[in-house]
């Protein structure tokens, strides 16, 4: 996990994305799609560190409709950044995948609901 990446304005966990080495994360304007990304431009323009600190979350055609940028964005919303940096890293330790090789889906998807992705970030189940 590189922590120093952080978590992105929607939510998504930049800390343990393997899919640009030399990316800084979102919130250091490291990702490459920033320019199409309604929750990056939205959260800049209002001055917030993420979705999650908005009167208006969660919003909706934006990548937020995503369940697992959901999930994640509402986990920070209710326990915080910390909490939510710490549970991916015990996660990862006990062997959750973000990413599957080549592809953007991982473990964190498979429940397939939010509460469902919010149980695994929290309990690692």
């Amino acid at each position: 996990m590189r922590r120093e990446r952080g978590l992105a304005y929607c939510g998504l966990a930049c800390c343990v994305c393997g899919q640009n080495a030399t990316c800084s994360g979102c919130r250091d304007e490291g990702c490459t799609g920033k320019e199409w990304c309604k929750n990056f431009r939205c959260c800049r323009e209002r001055g917030l560190n993420g979705c999650w600190e908005c009167a208006e979350f969660p919003c909706t055609g934006s990548m937020l409709d995503k369940p697992r940028i959901r999930a994640f964005a509402e986990f920070i919303k209710e326990h915080g950044e910390e909490e939510m940096l710490n549970c991916l890293e015990r996660n990862e330790r006990a062997g959750t995948i973000y990413h599957y090789e080549g592809q953007l889906v991982g473990d964190y998807d498979r429940p397939g609901t939010i509460e469902g992705i919010k149980r695994l970030i929290k309990d690692g189940t």
